[in-house]
């Protein structure tokens, strides 16, 4: 399928789902690995191969990792290091 036609697919959905936004295969390009899988919590080693990328590098390129995504994986963290260090109370 070309860009084209990809492209007046989204126009046609964006309609019916009442954006107003010009939706474009190169914007649902970026939003999908951003947006739709980072945020989600899939590694981006598995974006990249779910659009066929070669390297990593490529997918960090499209994949622009947002702030609210580290913020919340910080905070994931720090509650396993909790429990890892209440475990260690625990068992000492």
């Amino acid at each position: 399928m070309s860009n084209q036609k990809s492209n007046v697919y989204l126009e046609e959905i964006a309609h019916l789902c009442g954006i107003k936004k010009y939706l474009i295969t190169h914007l649902a390009r970026h939003t999908f690995p951003t947006i739709v899988a980072l945020s989600n919590g899939i590694p981006i080693e598995i974006v990249g191969q779910m659009l066929g990328h070669e390297n990593l590098r490529i997918t960090q390129h499209y994949a622009k990792i947002i702030d609210r995504k580290v913020s919340e994986d910080m905070a994931v963290l720090k509650i396993i290091l909790n429990r890892v260090k209440i475990e260690k109370t625990q068992n000492s």
